[in-house]
């Protein structure tokens, strides 16, 4: 499950992205299973388009009795960010965020339900989630359906002005149908609503509108998004094991929202084992249109009543290409049952089609528009107990 707007590369952006991975590289239960006692400790490092964010994490899961299993996770990065958007308009800065999550899956029967709570915290930003799903087994095993609902709780603030605070309030609905379709065949089905309300745009970043008074031809004023935001996405995804132990799986995702950003995502990948090792290669590909309030520039001050420049806000196309390689540490060793290394590099190409590079020094209105390159890497050990 991937926000339609992960590929814009927000530093705060990332850090969610990264640290939701974190938690999926453990697995969560599905209905009818627990998932196995296990540890994780990973580092990761993401480098591109002026940024640097990298950090640790530490997950560990185990059960307790037959019924329940309990999971934590504790993750911190560092970000330094001298983006485009930080360097056109702010000095470069660096920043910390710390999170720690706490869950429990309860198991009756054919039924799974899960809670979890997550604590996010930077020096002008903090965050409070809470979630909740249930899923079912039906029809023998064969279909499982699954509802979520989480709650999420966020307060920003501005480091540069202690009096600035404000509150934004988020509600996630999530409902999903998983089919075995055959032996070899898995298909998937998900729908997702996500409620936003309250201070939705980032306290630091402006727009830029022309101005002749201007040296270099336009001004900046500060954004100003709506202040509720209601998007919808639908995917489906299915995943063919091969006669050789292999698999491919292709997904595909529709977004939508109130704000009139229409995104579609479209990825496929291969896993191949052998001997001791599993290969992975994924290609993701992703576009989406404009909000209503982009502009690049705008014809005056107050051009309009809601008004945004993010990068993420524009009309933009991203590929990313993945390769993942585990390799199986041991077997019956110790305490520990099995044991595995795991290295995994994303390159992140974004071209955008509205969103210029104010670097470059041209005219205004004709400066170059902003293509970013940027690479992921992460390296984490597992351990079955």
């Amino acid at each position: 499950m991937e926000a339609a707007a992960a590929t814009n590369m927000h530093p705060r952006t990332i850090s969610i992205v990264v640290s939701s991975l974190i938690l999926a590289i453990a697995g969560t239960a599905t209905a009818g299973v627990l998932p196995d006692d296990r540890g994780d400790i990973l580092y990761h490092l993401y480098d591109g388009g002026g940024i640097t964010i990298d950090g640790p994490s530490i997950l560990v899961r185990k059960k307790v009795g037959k019924s329940v299993s309990l999971v934590g996770n504790y993750y911190i990065d560092m970000i330094s960010s001298a983006s485009i958007d930080v360097i056109t308009t702010a000095s470069p800065y660096t920043e910390e965020r710390e999170q720690m999550s706490l869950g429990m899956d309860y198991l009756r029967g054919n039924t799974t339900m899960s809670v979890s709570i997550t604590n996010s915290e930077e020096s002008d930003f903090t965050s409070d989630s809470y979630s909740f799903s249930v899923s079912q087994d039906m029809f023998g095993d064969l279909t499982t359906l699954t509802m979520a609902y989480s709650l999420g709780d966020d307060e920003v603030r501005r480091s540069d002005d202690d009096t600035f605070t404000r509150d934004a309030d988020r509600q996630f609905y999530s409902i999903g149908l998983t089919q075995i379709v055959t032996r070899n065949l898995i298909m998937g089905l998900n729908v997702e609503t996500i409620t936003d309300e309250g201070f939705l745009n980032n306290p630091y970043r402006t727009v830029r509108y022309l101005d002749p008074g201007s040296p270099v031809g336009y001004s900046y004023e500060p954004e100003l998004y709506p202040n509720t935001r209601t998007s919808t996405a639908v995917g489906f995804r299915a995943r063919y094991h091969l006669p050789y132990r292999a698999a491919l799986q292709g997904e595909y995702r529709f977004f939508t929202d109130t704000w009139g950003i229409i995104s579609h995502t479209a990825a496929i990948s291969y896993t191949h084992p052998w001997g001791p090792f599993t290969f992975t290669g994924k290609y993701r590909f992703y576009t989406q249109d404009q909000a209503d309030f982009y502009s690049d520039l705008f014809s005056r001050s107050e051009a309009t009543n809601f008004r945004g420049r993010d990068k993420e806000l524009s009309e933009f196309v991203s590929q990313n290409f993945r390769l993942q390689a585990s390799y199986e540490l041991f077997k019956e060793w110790s305490y520990f049952e099995r044991g595995s290394v795991n290295l995994i590099y994303d390159q992140l190409l974004i071209d955008y089609d509205n969103f210029r590079d104010l670097t470059s020094g041209a005219p205004v209105g004709q400066e170059p528009l902003y293509a970013l390159d940027a690479g992921v890497y992460q390296l984490f050990f597992s351990f079955w107990f």
